[in-house]
């Protein structure tokens, strides 16, 4: 169940009012009358099947209720109701596969910012991986890739492409752009400073029996990338961030890039290209298939949205049959204009 408080303003309660209370998949309704200050206005309190959570929302900001007042949200993890669990039953599917379209949208730009943060991720990330390529040490390596904050811009893009968010498509670029250059410059840099200080063995690249695969892409490496862009996604949109760390493990995006910082550092042109080929094809097999996954979740939350736009709920409320529309501050009317 997802909980939903809206701070709504007085001329348009009646009308949120009407569509919580006719809709089967909401209960738990509560409404207090002007409590509200900041935005001024009355406040709702309902729960609302996870299955139903984006349509029903999107109800409410057709009253604009988003832009005049507020809907916040929050997962219920339990709730011992004979009213919830007839709520979650009225919806067609399963909560676990359900999409809460906000929640992803609130999720992602949260993780796609350029922060001092992010950047510090980023660099000690390919540093503790640059450690592992040094050292030939394999645990060192899935340290790094469970450091490693790069899955959020890159799911960010996959948002972006199948949202049509130039925002949000902006920021996860600038976030990339910005956080791989700078670790693989941080790589680069140590690398120099330990081979100075001779810590960097004379034939480091030709005795690596457990990291010589960052930097030898093959067709399996773009197969587990594209499995492991889909259960990204997925556990992005099921908020099931245990398999993400699963995924973080499964791809070379931040091994590959200190690889290209420690293959330059010594100087080893060819170990240096294919760590650039293993991190292409990390990024463009996770992209492909992160776009893909949330297209196919996307067209059927249309398809629920679509069918939800012939509720009777949305009579209530005022809300035309069959097509979205703004109604502003209009006056209400009750259904059949009374």
């Amino acid at each position: 169940m997802v909980h939903l408080r809206i701070v709504v303003p007085s001329h348009q309660s009646e009308h949120a009012l009407d569509l919580l209370n006719a809709a089967p998949s909401v209960c738990n309704v509560i409404y207090l009358r002007a409590v509200a200050h900041r935005p001024e206005g009355d406040v709702i309190m309902c729960d609302v099947a996870r299955e139903d959570a984006s349509v029903i929302v999107s109800d409410l900001r057709e009253l604009e209720i988003d832009k005049e007042g507020s809907i916040a949200m929050e997962m219920i993890d339990s709730q011992v109701s004979s009213a919830a669990v007839a709520a979650e039953k009225a919806p067609a599917g399963l909560p676990s596969d359900a999409v809460v379209w906000e929640e992803v949208e609130t999720r992602t730009s949260e993780n796609v910012e350029l922060s001092g943060s992010f950047l510090a991720f980023m660099v000690l990330a390919m540093l503790i991986a640059m450690v592992g390529i040094l050292t030939d040490q394999l645990i060192l390596i899935i340290g790094a890739m469970i450091v490693g904050p790069e899955f959020g811009p890159i799911a960010g893009i996959c948002v972006a492409a199948v949202q049509k968010r130039r925002d949000l498509l902006k920021r996860s670029l600038r976030a990339l752009a910005i956080g791989f250059p700078a670790g693989i410059t941080a790589t680069f840099l140590a690398t120099l400073v330990l081979d100075a200080i001779g810590l960097v063995p004379g034939d480091l690249m030709d005795d690596r029996p457990f990291t010589q695969f960052i930097s030898s892409p093959n067709e399996w490496s773009f197969i587990v990338a594209l499995l492991a862009g889909m259960a990204g996604v997925l556990s992005l949109t099921s908020a099931k961030s245990g398999a993400l760390v699963g995924v973080l493990i499964s791809v070379t995006t931040i091994p590959a890039a200190a690889n290209i910082g420690v293959a330059a550092a010594l100087g080893d042109w060819h170990e240096w290209l294919g760590a650039m080929e293993q991190l292409s094809l990390n990024l463009s097999a996770i992209l492909l298939a992160g776009v893909g996954t949330l297209f196919v979740q996307r067209r059927i939350y249309l398809r629920r949205r679509a069918a939800h736009l012939h509720d009777q709920a949305r009579v209530a409320a005022g809300l035309p049959l069959g097509r979205s529309r703004r109604l502003g501050s209009a006056p209400y009317k009750t259904p059949g204009g009374a």
